[in-house]
Order: C-alpha cells, then sequence, then structure tokens
C-alpha cells in the first residue's frame, strides 16, 4: 500500500457503445446495444442511454430486446475498436512506462514509476490531463481512479463513471470500504459471497470484525487471509507492464444445436485453424491441446492432450482436436465448440505430428477437466467475453448451402462500413429479403440519409472504418 495515489485505473466509458456513436453521428445520444445479433447471441457493450433501460453486458440479446426494442443494435467492429485502443494506450504510455492492459479499455499505470506523480496533488493533475487528451485524441471519454493501490484505483474509476475522476486519499480506505458489499473485493465472486453471507458476513467492515482466523476457518488459509488483507485495503501487487498468456483459445456459439457429426468435425478443423493463427499472431507454440465441448443441456465438457513439444503446427492441432472430440458424446446436441493450446513457449518442436500420433497409439490421450485460458470467438449465434471489456468474432458457417442471395446478404452486417460509388461512405443498418438498408453519413458530418439498395448492388461494397474525429461528441453520458 502506498503512502500517495500513484497508481491509476482507467476504464473508457461503455467503450465499444460510444465508439460507435462517435463514428455514427444519428447514434450519439441514443440507446446503442453492440454484440452477437443471432438467437444465442450476449451484449458486449451497451451505452449509458440503453442501460437506462437495464441492458447491461452479458446479457442476452433477446433479453435486451424486450428491455429496449427501439435501441440500435449493431455488430461488434473489433479492428476498429483495437486502433482507438492503441491510441489510448499510446497515451497511457507517455505517463509511465508500466502500463499494465486489462482489455482494449481498462489499464493500470504506475505514475511513480513515470516520474509524473509523488503526491495526491500531482497524481489529481496527470489524470486529469490524460482525460483531457484521451477526449481530444480519440473524442471518446474516460474514467479515472487515482489510490494507493490496484483495488482501489479500480473501485475509485468506478465511482468516477462516467466522465469523471476518483482519488482515493492513503489513510481513508477502511472508512470507504466498512460498508460496501464484500463483492467489491477482488476474488469475493458470487460462491465466496454466498458462504460468507450464510456466516453472517455481507459487508467489508464485517469481514474485518471476523478477524482472520474466522475467515481462515471458513475459507482456508489462502483465500481467508488474502480476503482479510484486501477488507483492511492491503493490496501491494504491482503494476505490471508485461502479462504473459498462458493459454490461446477460441470459440463458437451456434444459432442451432449441431446434430452432424461430420459438422461438429468440421467445426473442430476450423476452429484450431484459427486458434493456430492467433498462436502464430502471439509468436508462440504450445504443448497442450484443449478441447471444450458445450452440450444442448448447458453440460460443458473439456479434453486435453500433451505433446512431447511445443507447436504451432496447424495440422498437429488439427489432429489433435479430432482425438480428443472421438472422447466425446456429442449424442443431443452441441451448442459451444472450443479449441486451445496452453503449455506456450517460444519455439517450436519439429515432426511432432509424428510424435502425436506415437503417443495416441500409446493411449496418451487423457480427459481432464481445465478449461482454457484466454482468447474466446463468436458463432453465428453471438458475442463472448475475450477477457474483461474484449470480444472476438468468427466467420460463420452455414447450416447448409446458402443461396446466391443468402450469402450476399451476410455481407451486410448492422453497423459495419460500406461505401457506394456515388454516395460515399455509411453503415449498415440492416439487410434481408435482399435488399441492404444504409445510412450514409461520416464521423464528423451530420446525421445522414438512409437509403435502400439490392444486397447484389455493384455499386456498394464494404469498407474499412473511417478514423473518428479528434474531440468529436459522443453523446450526452457515453
Amino acid at each position: 500500500m502506498r503512502a500517495a495515489p500513484t497508481i491509476l485505473h482507467l476504464d473508457m466509458d461503455a467503450f465499444f457503445a460510444a465508439a460507435e456513436q462517435a463514428s455514427k453521428p444519428s447514434l450519439r445520444g441514443k440507446p446503442v446495444v453492440v454484440g452477437g445479433l443471432g438467437p444465442r447471441g450476449v451484449v458486449a457493450t451497451a451505452s449509458y442511454e440503453a442501460r437506462r433501460f437495464g441492458v447491461h453486458s452479458a446479457m442476452p440479446m433477446a433479453q435486451a430486446r424486450r428491455l429496449a426494442p427501439n435501441a440500435a443494435y449493431l455488430v461488434p467492429r473489433f479492428a476498429f475498436y483495437r486502433a482507438i485502443s492503441g491510441q489510448v494506450m499510446e497515451l497511457l504510455g507517455r505517463l509511465s512506462p508500466l502500463v499494465e492492459p486489462l482489455s482494449l479499455d481498462e489499464a493500470f499505470v504506475d505514475l511513480e514509476a513515470g516520474g509524473v506523480a509523488d503526491d495526491s496533488a500531482s497524481a489529481r493533475v496527470a489524470g486529469e490531463r490524460l482525460r483531457r487528451d484521451i477526449l481530444v485524441t480519440t473524442g471518446l471519454t474516460g474514467s479515472v481512479g487515482l489510490a494507493g493501490s490496484k483495488m482501489l484505483a479500480k473501485i475509485a474509476s468506478e465511482e468516477a463513471k462516467p466522465d469523471g475522476l476518483v482519488l482515493i486519499e492513503p489513510g481513508t480506505e477502511r472508512e470507504l470500504l466498512g460498508p460496501r458489499s464484500v463483492r467489491i473485493i477482488p476474488g469475493v465472486g458470487p460462491a465466496t459471497d454466498e458462504h460468507l453471507r450464510r456466516a453472517g458476513i455481507t459487508t467489508v467492515a464485517e469481514v474485518v470484525e471476523a478477524g482472520e482466523d474466522e475467515l481462515v476457518r471458513l475459507l482456508g488459509r489462502a483465500h481467508g487471509g488474502s480476503l482479510y488483507r484486501m477488507a483492511l485495503g492491503h493490496d501491494d501487487r504491482p503494476v505490471v507492464a508485461e502479462r504473459d498468456a498462458k493459454s490461446v483459445s477460441v470459440e463458437d456459439t451456434f444459432d442451432v444445436d449441431l446434430h452432424d457429426r461430420l459438422r461438429i468435425r468440421l467445426e473442430v478443423e476450423r476452429l484450431a485453424e484459427r486458434c493456430v493463427g492467433r498462436l502464430r499472431g502471439a509468436g508462440h507454440s504450445g504443448r497442450t491441446i484443449v478441447l471444450k465441448v458445450r452440450r444442448y443441456d448447458f453440460s460443458t465438457l473439456t479434453r486435453s492432450e500433451t505433446l512431447r513439444g511445443p507447436t504451432d503446427d496447424p495440422v498437429v492441432v488439427k489432429e489433435a482436436a479430432a482425438r480428443l472430440l472421438d472422447l466425446v458424446d456429442t449424442t443431443g446436441g452441441v451448442r459451444l465448440l472450443g479449441v486451445g493450446v496452453s503449455g506456450l513457449a517460444d519455439y517450436t518442436q519439429e515432426d511432432l505430428f509424428a510424435q502425436a500420433e506415437a503417443e495416441a497409439a500409446a493411449g496418451a490421450v487423457t480427459g481432464t477437466g481445465t478449461a482454457v485460458g484466454t482468447g474466446t470467438g463468436t458463432g453465428a449465434a453471438g458475442t463472448q467475453a475475450d477477457g474483461p471489456g474484449e470480444a472476438a468474432t468468427s466467420d460463420p458457417v452455414p447450416a447448409a448451402p446458402a443461396t446466391a442471395t443468402e450469402t450476399a446478404e451476410r455481407r451486410w452486417s448492422p453497423g459495419h462500413d460500406v461505401r457506394h460509388a456515388v454516395y460515399g461512405p455509411g453503415w449498415v443498418q440492416g439487410s434481408g429479403v435482399g435488399r441492404v438498408t444504409v445510412r450514409f453519413e461520416e464521423p464528423g458530418s451530420p446525421p445522414g440519409r438512409v437509403r435502400t439498395f439490392p444486397v447484389d448492388d455493384p455499386d456498394l461494397e464494404p469498407s474499412d472504418p473511417l478514423p473518428l474525429v479528434p474531440g468529436g461528441a459522443t453523446g450526452a453520458a457515453a
């Protein structure tokens, strides 16, 4: 615990939705929901205007539509969000060499290590300057928390939302935390919360009153001791600039349960190829291949196979994933599939295909209950979170051969960018029955006009996102 509030936590406000509002003038100040739009899609982010209707992240999209039927529902544009995130992270890097990103829109910064703050006054100046620089650079707002520890800085940024700054003075931690729910403490999830509630402990003050010995008795030495220290406001975790990934994975959730065994195998092979692409993109290889299967009844199974050495060979990963699939009963249907690689390394082992085959013949394939760690994806059904604040996309595969019109319509996802030879840049409001509706506007323009075209109009084509206008408005509370 530091004597000065020199740990900063930045959390961008409703990031995905705010970015969409900033790039689409007609949506500013209006409810916007970003996420998977299929029957099993979930909300990735909701604008503050949508939150007033009760919509929140991780909510099923069908429920969101019932709560806010007039909101704009958009598919995520992750390349666009990453570009904005890069600008924000660059600003954080100017404050300190110690920046710990948690997601695209959230990070810790050690201001002391950067020499920009050593007391409350200088920390506040740095925080306010950061908020101003983010607005000028991206047109978006972020909330800043400042405190002597990571736990309290994150609590402060939550208090600051939206578009604010809260500084917690060292020495005031007990007073601040005492009346709060135990759920405010990192590591206290629903199970621990329920365990404590049964013991009559519901607030942070009651955790302190219970004492460390009682918490250890209830929760075990490691968890009980950690909870007690956190309740006292003691958190000595450092800001870590590089957080090594422990695994790489991708998942797809399907609109309709898969029953055909061949189709399931093809999906697994496709996921394996995507996983290897992500693995190579991170400059890693891995030894353990993991298959995840969520069945029709929501039961989830994982199976893993450990090779003799690390690989980034798509053939090896596909073959291993296929062998693992043979160990899983898919009778009744499959709603989610995932393939992951763990045991990461920075080198590869040659000729692993032959080694993996030898291991399989020797019965080296084992089932485990270990889940995969980092990345997730989405299928045709919708978005799953990729760590705090982020989601990933995939290329939907139709259950049956598509007609030319269906294929064309799949190019036009709501919210995605297009360009027309006559009308210029715009974005897709929706498509169906062979038609696509486009609103023609740009980040710096007034709200634009809407026009409808055949989905195969030769003058209309997908486009890269246009950059945001620095300092542009994003709506009342976005």
